[in-house]
């Protein structure tokens, strides 16, 4: 006589087959959020704090006679420097002051 397998047995079937594929998921999930971590890594995070790096030597570094961008476009020559301050002539006799972070670049000698 066959026994009658009633919903509870099948769940209870299903529910112990599949417990022992759910371990092996937490792992490889695991694994693939590493993998992603360290993609986004190297390809946005480390470029980035390079740039930030190199943006503040190249503050630091600046003297009296360069010549540099502002980040609003303004090409100058620097005639002062404070900490925080960097006075521009930009041209004749027209000086203008900005903030020492809002220098971009520092451009080769002879280009303005």
């Amino acid at each position: 006589m066959k026994e009658d397998l009633t919903l509870t047995d099948i769940a209870y079937a299903m529910g112990s087959a599949g417990g022992g594929a759910a371990g092996g998921g937490d792992l490889s999930f695991i694994v693939m959020m590493a993998i992603l971590f360290a993609i986004f890594y190297f390809l946005i995070i480390r470029p980035q704090q390079k740039k930030q790096k190199e943006l503040k030597e190249m503050l630091a570094n600046l003297k009296h006679g360069d010549v540099v961008v502002t980040t609003g476009g303004i090409h100058g020559k620097i005639t002062a420097l404070t900490e925080t301050i960097v006075t521009l002539e930009i041209a004749d006799k027209v000086k203008i002051k900005v903030s020492r972070g809002f220098i971009s670049a520092v451009l080769p000698k002879g280009d303005q």
